[in-house]
């Protein structure tokens, strides 16, 4: 890995997998390559917190922090440091290869929200194409939508977890759609995904 990085002649086999002593190997000059690593980092907190917390003070006059005083996860990423990874378990050589170090925000509710509805191949974007195949247009409502960025947040899932959210909501829907005649529309409200209620059908002699 380290190789790598710092660039060298590597050979890689075509098709993958394991390499056969008569294989045809392709020739890459990493040199010319941006190595971007990129991870959750679980526990790079807690170091970050240790090197950087006040050591507690004891008796009547010593400051109690509250819940809301604690740093959140993404102040202590924008704080680390070198250090802080080789403590994590990164070797030096490792991080001496990668000098910049560019700390992510967390995934707020306002983030979540955007990502399902914003991007061009976005979730709800997806899921409302399905729906069209059939001739049904899906209508998911704002409450649903911060409804959905809120239980992300709460499995703390992130935006990986926004799938399987909707998945839950529509999977029932999605079987019986083919033999539903006159559906016009779907719409998915807040009671959908707080109350696991059935997504509202509505026809179109209603």
């Amino acid at each position: 890995m380290l190789k790598l990085i710092e660039g060298t002649i590597a050979s890689i086999p075509p098709q993958g997998g394991r390499k056969h002593p008569q294989q045809e190997m392709l020739r890459i000059d990493t040199s010319k390559i941006l190595f971007i690593c990129g991870g959750a980092f679980a526990g790079l907190d807690k170091v970050i917190e240790k090197r950087t917390s006040v050591a507690t003070a004891i008796g009547f006059g010593a400051e109690i922090k509250s819940e809301k005083d604690k740093a959140t996860l993404t102040d202590l990423f924008k704080q680390v440091e070198p250090d802080d990874l080789m403590k994590y378990g990164l070797i030096p050589e490792f991080i001496g290869r990668l000098p910049v170090v560019a700390p992510l925000s967390e995934l707020d509710e306002e983030a979540l929200v955007r990502i399902l509805t914003e991007p061009k191949n976005a979730l709800c974007k997806q899921y409302q194409a399905l729906f069209g195949l059939e001739d049904v247009k899906l209508e998911f409502t704002k409450e649903a939508l911060i409804a959905m960025a809120k239980k992300a947040l709460a499995r703390k899932t992130g935006a990986r977890g926004l799938r399987s959210i909707i998945e839950g909501i529509l999977l029932d829907t999605m079987y019986d759609l083919p033999s539903l005649e006159g559906l016009e529309k779907v719409v998915v409200n807040e009671s959908v995904i707080n109350d696991n209620q059935s997504p509202e059908l509505i026809y179109s002699n209603e």
